[in-house]
């Protein structure tokens, strides 16, 4: 289980990043001053740090230069400072991503998967089966019942997405960081559409509507 050091001050989005990031399956200790977060991070394993910027006693930079001198542990800086100065401060720091409140807890989630899946390398089984689907993320191949199947890049990449997770339900916003980035600004209904069309090529009701959430491949058992 990955650990996660969450150095917040605020109470209240300390509570909620530590109920969300335990639901999501990681393990986390906080920590309310700098001091403590450095304290924390000397004696104990995690694999990424969640830093405020307005910390107590030592501040979120002077945390992160004092970490740096020591470990490449990523780093993810939390904070309402959204001027341009202190987001070049933080990357000068060698910060891995900068997050600005108030933020989305879906696209906070998303990002940490993605720093944290760089960190452990890639993954060792690129080959995926699904029922009667076969995915191969090396060849970008797609094999159903034995024949392949033409997908464009979009849509190879939403059904791996799926089928990485059976029975995991995905949100726009979820799918949007993922593969559009974090910076798309256009109608988040665009995924709707490319999941349409990749049904209508399945043939085949895999990816299924979580009605007010979301999508998801169904579970095999189910």
């Amino acid at each position: 289980m990955k650990r996660i050091l969450i150095a917040e001050d605020e109470p209240d989005i300390r509570e909620l990043l530590e109920a969300y990031l335990r639901d999501a399956g990681y393990e986390t200790v906080a920590a309310t001053d700098g001091v403590a977060a450095l304290d924390l991070f000397q004696t104990q394993p995690f694999d990424l740090i969640l830093l405020d910027i307005m910390l107590p006693k030592i501040d979120g930079f002077g945390v992160c230069e004092l970490i740096r001198r020591k470990s490449r542990i990523p780093v993810m800086m939390l904070t309402a400072l959204d001027g341009e100065e202190e987001q070049l401060k933080g990357f000068g720091l060698d910060i891995d991503d900068y997050v600005t409140k108030p933020f989305s807890v879906s696209v906070l989630l998303e990002r940490i998967r993605v720093i944290l899946s760089r960190s452990s390398g890639p993954e060792d089984d690129q080959r995926l089966h699904y029922r009667d689907l076969v995915i191969d993320r090396a060849t970008r191949e797609v094999i159903l019942q034995g024949r392949p199947l033409d997908l464009t890049a979009r849509e190879f990449e939403l059904l791996y997405v799926f089928l990485s997770s059976p029975g995991r339900v995905f949100t726009r916003e979820m799918l949007l960081a993922r593969l559009w980035g974090y910076d798309f600004y256009g109608d988040e209904r665009v995924v709707d559409s490319h999941i349409k069309n990749l049904r209508h090529k399945l043939r085949r009701n895999y990816i299924e509507t979580v009605r007010g959430v979301g999508y998801r491949a169904a579970k095999e058992t189910e």
